[in-house]
């Protein structure tokens, strides 16, 4: 058992997978496009790994690793989220200290318009007073006033009141149109600042809402990104829940591989085996290589496993060809390996050299029968320990594996 951690998780997580946790991914280090191939390339590492864990563990890692694979771009979401929250609220903030600012100029020339209309009512006031005085006849009372005069001494000093009331009501009806002038000065000017005003306060609702809008979508993301991370953690838990019945089967699996080993070790040559001629296998399925020979490290479980075979993708029912004349010395099912079947081709070197071939969906062949090369000995399928229709595809010498790169065309075709 892994030793179980001191703080908030009640489970024990293995080191590879508290690493994911603790070095989550930088939102820089990739960029968005990337997310899903990244994804599904792990998810394929991942299931070729588990290939003999349980369905739980591969349903565990794949989650995994794809929650891991879009932990970069919802972490660059809520970066840029949280930044666009800054941005719309000082934005908001700019533009409602603004709305203030031409609401308060628009109210201060408000002020001055009520001030001139009230100068322009006085102004016409006055006038109106002395047009009615003109129409009841004080012009007539100026004449008289001069005509009654005593002498030319006092005429002209009748003559000169007369000219100041005169010069007056001339100053009054210039007040008038002054005041007029400067009314429709200070109308136009509260007209454009009113405006100003307006359009200044309809900004700063459009920011407003620009602001909640940002600050809704900076919400999202975050809880995104803590759905994500809540994934990770269940993942992380299923998996250290199967770690005994997957550990169980892997060494099943290498129980399995010792007995294919041993059983083609003592395979006894019949007289009629025939010897490997040598040269490049034929290629024994249309397909493309999804999985190399060699030895597997699995980071979700911490053991290291011996892939026997080389994986090649093909589609399901489609034939798998004999890669050089032998004969069938074992066809039928063997656990992980599913229905399988190995070919003897005679002894190079003096040892015996055998191709195997797993997980096919049928066999076409029965043990003892001898196959020419490119004689079509079953399907492919996915049975046995596989995530997915292929061909798994071996090159044995004395029962003992080696990789087939070696022995197939290098081209794979």
């Amino acid at each position: 058992m892994w030793p179980k951690r001191r703080h908030r998780r009640k489970y024990a997580l293995p080191a590879f997978f508290a690493g994911l946790l603790l070095i989550a991914p930088h939102p820089a280090q990739a960029a968005p496009g990337d997310d899903r191939d990244r994804a599904g390339k792990a998810v394929q590492r991942a299931e070729a790994v588990l290939e003999h864990a349980t369905d739980l563990a591969r349903s565990a890692a794949r989650n995994l690793e794809t929650a891991t694979a879009a932990m970069p771009a919802a972490q660059r979401k809520v970066a840029t989220s949280r930044g666009a929250v800054a941005a719309a609220l000082a934005s908001a903030t700019s533009a409602s200290r603004k709305a203030k600012a031409a609401r308060a100029a628009y109210e201060k020339v408000a002020g001055r318009f009520v001030q001139a209309r009230e100068r322009v009512d006085d102004a016409r006031e006055r006038v109106d007073e002395i047009a009615a005085a003109s129409y009841m006849g004080s012009n007539f009372a100026r004449l008289n006033v001069l005509v009654d005069a005593s002498g030319p001494a006092d005429m002209m000093a009748r003559l000169s009141i007369v000219e100041q009331i005169m010069q007056s009501q001339q100053e009054d009806v210039g007040t008038l149109v002054v005041a007029r002038r400067e009314a429709r000065t200070e109308q136009d000017r509260a007209g454009l600042a009113k405006r100003a005003a307006e359009e200044a306060e309809a900004a700063a609702r459009d920011r407003l809402t620009a602001a909640r809008a940002a600050q809704s979508a900076a919400e999202r993301a975050r809880l995104a990104l803590e759905k994500l991370t809540q994934t990770r953690y269940a993942a992380l838990k299923v998996a250290n829940a199967q770690r005994s019945v997957v550990l169980a089967r892997y060494e099943a699996a290498k129980a399995e591989e010792a007995r294919i080993a041993a059983a083609l070790r003592g395979y006894s040559l019949k007289s009629g085996d025939a010897k490997y001629g040598g040269g490049r296998l034929l290629m024994p399925v249309t397909g493309w290589k999804s999985s190399d020979y060699g030895q597997r490290y699995d980071p979700y479980y911490r053991v290291w496993q011996l892939h026997a075979g080389m994986d090649i993708a093909a589609g399901g029912g489609s034939p798998i060809r004999a890669a050089a004349f032998g004969r069938v010395i074992r066809a039928g099912w063997a656990g992980g390996y599913g229905n399988f079947t190995c070919l003897s081709h005679g002894k190079i070197s003096g040892v015996g050299f055998q191709t195997c071939y797993g997980h096919q969906s049928a066999i076409l062949v029965r043990v003892g029968e001898y196959v020419r090369r490119g004689e079509v000995i079953g399907l492919v399928g996915t049975t046995g320990a596989s995530t997915g229709n292929h061909l798994h595809f071996e090159t044995r010498f004395d029962g003992a594996p080696r990789n087939p790169a070696n022995y197939l065309p290098r081209c794979l075709c």
